[in-house]
């Protein structure tokens, strides 16, 4: 059976290092069989990769398909923190995906932006990977971040 890091090293896919607190916080943390994730933002090597409200066409904004690749980023640093608190190879199901984006007046493309966390949820868990999602547009985000998800995991028993 192939796990989940061969799966990942698979789709050519690399997990960050775990991410590092910002604020007074854990990136995840485990309760039971589940793991929550803190909001990820698309961090990489701890640079904000993008900032900005998602707006499509509009001059001075983030376009929905750089949203939608920040929040496949975002994704990849939130199975980071589970795979530094429990280990990837633990997950046994995606349990739900909440997603935020930072949305210019009129924008209503939030879910299109949040299948970037889904497809690669996807990708690497196949029908594991199918969960209940929120995706929610906000007027800010810290640190001008475009987009923020969450990711809650059931894992396998200690």
């Amino acid at each position: 059976m192939t796990t989940w890091t061969q799966r990942l090293a698979g789709l050519g896919v690399e997990l960050p290092p775990a991410p590092t607190p910002v604020a007074n916080y854990a990136p995840a943390v485990r309760s039971g069989n589940l793991v929550y994730t803190s909001g990820q933002l698309p961090f990489v090597a701890g640079v904000l990769q993008v900032h900005g409200k998602v707006a499509p066409g509009a001059e001075g904004v983030v376009k929905p398909e750089q949203a939608t690749a920040a929040a496949r980023q975002c994704t990849l640093n939130a199975l980071a923190a589970i795979h530094g608190l429990v280990g990837l190879d633990s997950i046994v199901r995606v349990v739900k995906v909440t997603g935020f984006v930072a949305s210019a007046p009129g924008f209503t493309g939030q879910p299109g932006v949040l299948n970037g966390a889904s497809d690669l949820l996807g990708e690497v868990f196949g029908e594991a990977g199918v969960h209940a999602r929120s995706a929610v547009g906000v007027a800010e985000l810290p640190m001008g971040a475009p987009v923020e998800v969450e990711v809650i995991v059931e894992v396998a028993d200690r």
